[in-house]
């Protein structure tokens, strides 16, 4: 990450703040193993949310070309790692994500850029699920957009319920993807 004169002037707020969230927990932020916790987890904090300074439909945007293509461009299996907004723990999994072109299609690479940025922000799921979707039909025009994602979710699986093997899967779509033949596709793709 570059560090602006802002960046490690907030870097060094959130450390402060850590170190008092640690004498919270009764805990020494002085002693030899937390020493330098409150300045690591500021770091780490800056990079799992750095998706906040980040424009995904610029990034999406930046590799947009001219093609007279009209069948479905799916991108599955596109891993994540993002942070509950109401616990602060991770979620993570899988998105898939699909769209029909309509005369433009994107590099490749720009479908899991737009994931990770929405996802390093405090997320729930639904909310990144519609994000991304909605980046793409504002972005590429398609005749439809299908997002798909799969997650785990500590929140769940470290405290609560405490159920370990549970994944949640939320969809969205627009435009061709209403059509439940399409949809069916698309599903059918993923799962092979």
């Amino acid at each position: 990450m570059d560090w602006t004169p802002e960046d490690l002037k907030k870097k060094e707020k959130l450390a402060f703040h850590y170190a008092k969230i640690l004498e919270l927990l009764d805990e020494d932020p002085n002693r030899d193993g937390l020493l330098k916790t409150p300045e690591r987890v500021a770091k780490a904090m800056m990079f799992l949310t750095k998706g906040y300074k980040q424009d995904p439909g610029k990034i999406l945007g930046s590799a947009i070309f001219h093609e007279d293509y009209k069948q479905m461009v799916i991108v599955k299996n596109i891993d994540f790692f993002s942070l509950c907004e109401h616990h602060l723990l991770p979620f993570f999994g899988k998105a898939h994500i699909a769209y029909i072109p309509n005369n433009s299609v994107t590099g490749l690479s720009k479908i899991p850029r737009i994931v990770d940025v929405y996802a390093r922000r405090l997320q729930i799921q639904e909310r990144m699920t519609t994000q991304i979707k909605k980046c793409i039909q504002e972005t590429l025009n398609p005749l439809g957009v299908m997002v798909v994602i799969e997650a785990q979710h500590m929140c769940m699986q470290m405290r609560g319920v405490e159920k370990q093997n549970s994944i949640t899967t939320t969809s969205d779509f627009t435009g061709a993807f209403n059509q439940a033949k399409t949809r069916e596709e698309f599903i059918n793709l993923i799962r092979n």
